[in-house]
């Protein structure tokens, strides 16, 4: 093992802090405990060590200590213990966390009690020793009984227990190291989202089979989270249903076209077929090409009438209908005539 100016106690290496379970994993991080504190094992430096020369790099891990409530652990705190795990390119972090009773005191009600909020902190990859019960405001006594050489929190002043700032000793004497806060994220902002959507939280979690007195809701406001509850199924319901209907009316619109068509297309190949047993240069033919014919003037005479833009041009004079209309067989009997007449009547009617 290496040793400094001569001292032959064992130097703790970074990695040394890594403990590992008997299967190969990684242990949380460790309690400090006062019967048997970890620090005892930790040589002294000859002098006190400079920012500068943490920052060279030491064969001693540089102890460093952040401190704080940690309530409703979030990215903000692990990223504030990231960057004083990295402080200096060999650090032991020790993170200090407050009791409830002393933090209910000083500053306010917390979501989680201490128990959790130790546990928490347990399981953060950089942290390698947490101490209990931290003091609200540190001094020279905390600092020298721990070995601390480095106090790391962000760089402005935390006005509390009558002090403008509580780090003011610690930055006169030269061990204060500033972290950076992570913006958009506190555990402020998580309760506020919280209390901005209770209602939300709340009707989810009566649904969920949590009673009422378990969440401090009155026998009235349960009532009514119930109540919208059952209206918004209601909603999703209705909403599902006209989805539903709606998708089936496509569905039936697409089959109904395609039916169609294959109507028009067969009822087609039917005539066509019909005329074919009595040839195609005979009368039933020649009636059926003067019924389209004809078809075909109707139609252009109703797009003339129903367009207001050819009012002017709805009327058709004898000569030019006598022209549009296909010569009548000079052979052919009167009687054919009246017959081709009542044919051509039929036609129209039907189509």
């Amino acid at each position: 093992m290496d040793s400094i100016g001569g001292n032959e106690e064992p130097i703790p290496k970074r990695e040394a802090t890594i403990e590992l379970f008997a299967n190969g994993t990684v242990k949380p991080a460790i309690f400090y405990d006062e019967r048997n504190p970890s620090v005892d094992k930790w040589p002294k430096f000859s002098s006190q060590i400079t920012f500068d020369e943490a920052k060279q790099g030491t064969k001693v891990p540089v102890r460093v200590y952040a401190d704080g409530i940690f309530d409703l652990f979030h990215s903000g705190h692990a990223r504030a213990l990231m960057q004083a795990k990295n402080l200096f390119p060999n650090v032991y972090l020790i993170v200090g966390v407050c009791s409830d009773e002393l933090t209910h005191r000083l500053k306010g009600f917390t979501v989680m009690n201490e128990a959790e909020r130790y546990e928490a902190l347990r399981h953060c990859r950089y942290v390698d020793e947490i101490i209990r019960d931290a003091p609200w405001v540190l001094d020279i006594e905390f600092l020298e009984k721990h070995k601390i050489d480095f106090v790391a929190h962000d760089d402005l002043p935390y006005n509390s227990a009558g002090q403008d700032d509580i780090y003011k000793e610690i930055k006169a004497m030269g061990k204060f190291a500033a972290t950076q806060r992570t913006e958009g994220i506190s555990t402020s902002d998580v309760i506020t989202r919280i209390v901005k959507d209770y209602d939300l939280y709340v009707r989810r979690n009566l649904s969920r089979g949590i009673s009422a007195k378990e969440l401090n809701v009155s026998y009235i406001k349960e009532k009514e989270f119930q109540m919208k509850d059952r209206i918004d199924r209601i909603k999703g319901h209705i909403s599902q249903k006209s989805m539903s209907f709606k998708q089936h009316l496509e569905r039936v619109g697409d089959k109904s076209q395609e039916i169609l068509h294959r109507w028009e297309d067969k009822s087609r190949e039917f005539i066509s077929d019909f005329l074919d047993l009595f040839g195609r240069d005979t009368r039933l033919n020649q009636l059926w090409e003067e019924s389209k014919h004809r078809l075909s003037i109707t139609g252009q005479r109703i797009k003339r009438a129903l367009s207001p833009s050819r009012i002017e041009e709805n009327s058709l004079d004898n000569d030019q209908l006598n022209e549009d209309s296909p010569p009548s067989s000079p052979s052919s009997s009167p009687v054919l005539k009246g017959r081709a007449s009542h044919l051509l009547e039929v036609s129209d009617d039907e189509d």
